[in-house]
């Protein structure tokens, strides 16, 4: 699984909107949009770290490297 793909999981299964994460975590909406079209392992470590801070889980969840959200968090 792709960064992206589980990051949009994530997001679908709590119901957060690409918008809603964009605007709170400052990444552009544009960017989610293109993660739906063409998922990509291409993330920027400053948007994995935003990202995983937001969700509450560690980068390496993020990566693919664990399945605990929790690990290195």
């Amino acid at each position: 699984m792709k960064h992206s793909e589980r990051i949009l999981k994530i997001i679908e299964e709590r119901k957060i909107t690409g918008y809603k994460l964009a605007k709170e975590t400052g990444i552009s909406e544009s960017l989610f949009s293109k993660w739906r079209e063409k998922p990509s392992s291409k993330i920027a470590s400053q948007n994995l770290e935003l990202i995983a801070d937001y969700l509450g889980c560690s980068v390496d969840y993020l990566l693919g490297r664990t399945d605990n959200p929790e690990v290195n968090k």
